[in-house]
């Protein structure tokens, strides 16, 4: 069969957006990488930016090779060993990517939010001490469930073998919806929202407490010149970004899971190449946000 354009000139669009947040996230793991080992400390923060911008390379990395698979061989079958691999990788990498942003607003909410309240600075003292267990939680939690998600993929594809069924066949496919509907698509969700609440709920509380400190630097001061006021802008700003983007890989994430895009479909890969688009921006963002980083950069 003869391949649309459109299709083809989409994919090239995505395999570049994909190359963009590789080499953003790749400078972002090495320069704070090499640091690290130079060192040998690094500040909690950048601890975890710097595995939040490895589990984004990897992960791009995974994404990419799909994505060619596929483009490559849109017939293959859905449980192939290969597909099995990099689904297995995928699943992992999707939820250390969630947990690391999600631990990383809830160390800025700590450390920036004023609040008075006695739990906010019990906080702050113990947070930094806390880091190796959160990321050691994380990887719990991500292992767990990834084997869960390998578990149903792979009972899907003993039951195609078994029953020496195809993938475009009848029975093979309501099998598979079955499962995915009522196996992997809760169990999606779950893994997906737990973070997704986790880190709205501080980036409300960051964003609050940032607002109140601007009306009073406002109050304070002759405009929105100032410095202190500029300063406030523009952690808000950044702040709205990371939101935006989080929102956007999350609503990717639901989307995919749900089926509301077939794989096949020419909208999936519009809608690939909007989140990726994001995907792209989000470690230049935090190129600049850093002050580290701006000038190794």
């Amino acid at each position: 069969s003869v391949t649309d354009k459109k299709a083809i000139i989409l994919v090239t669009i995505l395999l570049l957006l994909r190359l963009v947040a590789i080499a953003g996230n790749g400078f972002i793991t090495a320069a704070l990488g090499v640091e690290w080992v130079l060192r040998r400390m690094l500040l909690p923060c950048d601890k975890l930016l710097v595995s939040l911008g490895a589990s984004h390379f990897c992960l791009q990395s995974v994404v990419m090779g799909k994505t060619i698979y596929v483009f490559l061989y849109p017939m293959a079958f859905p449980y192939n060993p290969v597909l099995q691999f990099l689904a297995f990788q995928w699943d992992f990498l999707n939820a250390a990517t969630l947990w690391f942003s999600t631990w990383l607003s809830v160390f800025y909410c700590v450390k920036i939010a004023t609040f008075t309240h006695p739990v906010f600075f019990w906080l702050k003292h113990k947070l930094s001490g806390w880091l190796p267990w959160m990321v050691f939680s994380y990887v719990g939690l991500s292992s767990f469930t990834t084997i869960l998600f390998f578990i149903g993929n792979h009972r899907m594809y003993q039951n195609y073998l078994k029953n020496h069924l195809q993938p475009w066949n009848v029975t093979g496919n309501s099998i598979r919806s079955y499962c995915e509907k009522f196996y992997l698509f809760p169990l999606k969700m779950i893994t997906w929202t737990m973070p997704t609440a986790v880190f709205f709920i501080c980036m409300i509380l960051l964003i609050t407490s940032l607002g109140r400190h601007m009306k009073k630097a406002l109050l304070t001061t002759s405009g929105f010149r100032e410095p202190s006021v500029q300063a406030h802008i523009k952690a808000l700003l950044a702040l709205l970004s990371f939101a935006m983007l989080f929102i956007s890989y999350f609503l990717s994430l639901v989307f995919s899971a749900a089926g509301i895009f077939p794989p096949l479909d020419f909208k999936f890969w519009v809608w690939e190449s909007v989140i990726y688009l994001c995907a792209a921006v989000h470690p230049i963002i935090l190129l600049f946000s850093n002050c580290r980083l701006r000038a190794v950069l």
